[in-house]
Parts: structure tokens; sequence; C-alpha cells
């Protein structure tokens, strides 16, 4: 049986996924790899690097046989894959601001998809905190946001990549019961890994390069971005309300406006801070009605 977790570590756990996760446009951005093999690569070296976990994890608690597995991983992984394939292809047919805008729409799938899947219905708070949440992001489209036939398609597909993402986060709560998060995720990056490696030959080469600063940014992907953020996503999928995660998640861009602004010197524009400001009150908005939960979900 799975063991209840103390309220202060699962909000600890959530605002390290939000932070880690933000951090892979660095990593991104840093690495010369073309896209999909990068995001094979990535998912690839985070099985290899929780495999002890995993050992550990099916020794102490056991996990069936290796079918039964493949089948509780097999959806959740290709649907983890195709995100990132679509992501790669949505982000080069639109314009950068579209992507990010469009791919952080999360907190509208969100409560379709555990309405549908789990019954899961938004609480009167959560339904103000995703108002508010939402009004920032459509503060940051006013800004930045340009609608044109020529990004259509484009912008369909960032759609697409963005639903997919909700349902792969959404995906984890099915397996809230596992004694052990590393018994859920860790075969879940391996279907991906190899569903990514797969489709990698269609968009560039399969194999990495050896430059050294290459190696150490697919390093840093896979071992910040996939094991700590990814992995406290979907523990925080397992162990709070789902509108709560899909809410919070939008820290992601705060937090990477915050580092391209020290890195990059990319100043934001005014409307940023405004767009900030809704968001923080949406985000401010589901902790409180969390606390009064009280239950996780």
């Amino acid at each position: 049986m799975k063991t209840a977790v103390p309220s202060w570590l699962s909000w600890l756990v959530l605002l390290i996924g939000i932070v880690a996760t933000a951090c892979s446009f660095v990593f991104i951005r840093e690495s010369s790899e073309p896209p999909v093999m990068l995001a094979a690569w990535r998912v690839l070296l985070a099985t290899i690097m929780l495999s002890p976990a995993y050992l550990l994890a099916r020794r102490r608690h056991g996990d069936g046989p290796a079918l039964a597995v493949l089948r509780r991983s097999l959806l959740p992984g290709i649907v983890l894959s195709a995100h990132f394939v679509t992501w790669v292809i949505g982000a080069r047919l639109s314009l950068g601001a579209n992507a990010t805008i469009i791919v952080n729409l999360v907190p509208l799938a969100m409560p379709i998809l555990l309405w549908l899947m789990f019954g899961e219905v938004m609480q009167r708070r959560e339904w103000l905190a995703t108002a508010l949440a939402v009004a920032g992001l459509g503060v940051l489209a006013l800004d930045n946001l340009q609608l044109s036939a020529g990004h259509m398609l484009g912008d369909t597909v960032c759609l697409l990549s963005m639903f997919l993402f909700a349902f792969y986060l959404t995906l984890a709560r099915q397996h809230a019961q596992l004694p052990s998060l590393w018994l859920y995720v860790v075969p879940v990056y391996a279907v991906a890994g190899i569903t990514s490696l797969l489709a990698a030959p269609f968009f560039g080469p399969v194999a990495p390069s050896f430059e050294l600063r290459n190696v150490s940014m697919v390093i840093a992907l896979a071992a910040v971005s996939t094991v700590i953020g990814h992995s406290a996503l979907n523990f925080s999928m397992q162990h709070m309300r789902g509108q709560t995660v899909g809410v919070m998640m939008l820290a992601q861009f705060i937090v990477a406006g915050i580092i391209a602004y020290f890195l990059y010197t990319e100043v934001p524009s005014p409307l940023f801070y405004l767009a900030s400001a809704l968001m923080v009150s949406g985000m401010v908005m589901v902790v409180l009605n969390q606390q009064v939960d009280g239950k996780g979900h």
C-alpha cells in the first residue's frame, strides 16, 4: 500500500518539478542536436539513470511480469513521445510566441480529461483560479500571439501537443495505487525513449554528436528536466488535485522568463508582469483550495 504523503512534501516536489522543467529551454537552446533525437535521448538517459531506483522498488514491492509492465506503460509512453515529436513539428511551423502560449493551455484541457477519465469535477475556487491563470495567458496572447493562415497548421499541431502533454500527466493518476513512483515513470520513459528514437530518423540523425557541450546539455536535460522535473510532475498528479497541478504549471512560464532575463538578457515586455500577476493570483487560489480540500484529490 502507498503511504500518505505530507502536504508540505507534495508542494515541495511540485515546486521543484516546475523549476526543473522550466530549465529545459536552456539545455535545448544550448544544444545543437536535432530536437527529436534530443527528445529521444533525454528519456533514454533518464531511464538509465533511474534504473537502479526501479530495480530497488521492484525488489521491494514486486511489479508483476514484464508484459503487464509494458501494458501499463505503453499508452503514457507513446503519448509522451508523441508530445515531444508534435512539439518539435509545431514549434517549427508556428511562431515562437504562438507555440509557447498554446502549449501553456494545459489548465484548459486538464479539467476535461480529469472529468472524462476519473469524474473529477473542478471546485469553485479552481474555476476562479483557472479563469485568472487563463486571463494571464490572454494578456500574453494580446502582446505576442499572431494569428495568420500561414501559421494555422503549426498552431494546430502545437494545440495537439498541448493536449497530449495534459493527457500524459492525467494518465499518471490512473496508476496512483502503485507503491512506488519509479515503478511507473521508469518504464514510461523507456517506452517514450524507444518510440522517439524510432521517429528520430524522419527528422535527422539518430545518434548524438560527442562534442562536450552537446553531451553535457543532453545529460543535463535528462537529469534535471526529465529525471527531476517530469518525475516530480507525475508524483504531483498522483498526490494532489489535478487542476492544482495544471494551474501551478503555468509558473514555468514565469520561471523561464526570469532565467532568460539573467542568462540571455531578454527583457520582458510590461505586459509580462501583468500576465504574471494574474497567473500568480490563480496559483494562490489553487493553493488555498488544496489546503481547504485537505485530501490531495
